[in-house]
């Protein structure tokens, strides 16, 4: 495949995108850096985040974790506070992961080769050729989001994108547009031109400078580009959750097996097939069963139903605070830690739990 009819085109395409960028002000800690490590970082947060998310949670680990061993040697606890409402919880493991395959099998130093990089963990192709560039001045073209939305729409790509041959086609329609004198700055422009003019929705066309040269747009076609594979529907998962409050303490578990949110703490957790469970039929399961409520009367009505939406599925979390006048007892305590409420604060949750505790917090004395 040959994106352009004229072999003289993509110095016209290279052309245009830096006369384009050089009238763009986009100031981020992370543009023009040199440092790998402040690169790979700034890559796997902005990875499935938005950047004005994602830049208060880069300046918060680069404080905590200012280098590639001080992060080599943090806690899976402390690694997981300061990650705690980024979502995709993988991306913090792998992190840990490459940190100590990089300080034990390269010397505390990032490879200095794509293939070198593309051996770590969680590193792919985008995030390893984004270092390579930025880093080392490599001659190898990021591919993200952006950039597949701007080769598609210039090629009038309609094969999906997201499927093994519209990989491949991407791959060879950047390696034709792609400036290898100037990796670094063509890997930016692109990326800043994705971000800013060829935007998913509603991009500005007739003033792009690349517009007599976009098939999409010449097509009527933007709207359509990129195409991709019709996403699954998500499944609804609901969890019941029991906030034991007895004195100043409370109990939580953390949550180890092969599902969403490992490694995160919550509290004692019944998942069932419904957002609604009557409160006789929860007093009837085993842990309540030996824990009843202090009140007589009962259990006290549940929160509001606390929705986190995932990549393929949404938590429907709801809470029930349950007094107890002496602490938990019965085998399934064991599997539970006991700790102060006021420590709360120092724990990983997800956001679903997060967001429960900030807003009852004054009511339950917890932080």
């Amino acid at each position: 495949m040959y994106l352009f009819n004229s072999p003289g085109l993509p110095e016209f395409f290279r052309e245009a995108l830096y006369t384009w960028h050089k009238g763009i002000h986009r100031p981020m800690p992370w543009v023009g850096e040199k440092d790998p490590y402040r690169i790979w970082v700034s890559e796997i947060i902005l990875q499935q985040t938005r950047v004005v998310q994602g830049l208060s949670y880069y300046q918060r680990f680069l404080a905590a974790f200012p280098d590639v061993q001080a992060l080599a040697r943090a806690s899976e606890e402390a690694v997981f506070k300061c990650w705690e409402g980024l979502g995709y919880y993988s991306r913090a493991r792998n992190m840990m992961r490459t940190a100590r395959v990089v300080q034990e099998q390269w010397g505390g130093i990032f490879p200095n080769t794509y293939e070198g990089l593309l051996s770590l963990p969680g590193v792919g192709p985008y995030t390893a050729a984004a270092i390579a560039s930025f880093a080392y001045a490599l001659p190898h073209p990021v591919v993200d989001g952006n950039v597949e939305r701007i080769l598609s729409r210039i090629a009038g790509l309609k094969t999906q994108v997201d499927s093994p041959e519209g990989k491949k086609q991407i791959r060879e329609l950047a390696g034709q547009l792609f400036d290898p004198a100037q990796p670094a700055a063509f890997n930016q422009a692109m990326m800043d031109f994705g971000a800013l003019q060829c935007v998913p929705r509603l991009p500005a066309c007739p003033a792009c400078p690349l517009a007599q040269h976009c098939t999409a747009f010449q097509k009527g076609l933007v709207s359509e580009l990129p195409q991709k594979k019709p996403k699954q529907p998500r499944s609804n998962r609901f969890f019941h959750y029991f906030v034991f409050v007895y004195d100043t303490e409370t109990w939580v578990q953390k949550r180890e097996q092969a599902d969403i949110w490992a490694g995160l703490y919550e509290f004692p957790l019944l998942e069932t097939e419904s957002p609604d469970l009557d409160s006789r039929e929860l007093l009837r399961i085993p842990l309540l069963l030996d824990n009843p409520p202090a009140q007589q009367n009962g259990l006290p009505a549940p929160s509001r139903i606390y929705r986190q939406t995932l990549s393929h599925q949404v938590v429907h979390a709801r809470f029930w605070i349950i007094p107890l006048d002496r602490p938990l007892e019965g085998p399934y305590v064991q599997l539970l830690e006991r700790i102060p409420r006021a420590s709360l604060p120092s724990l990983a949750f997800p956001r679903a739990l997060r967001w429960f505790l900030e807003e009852k917090s004054p009511s339950l004395h917890l932080f």
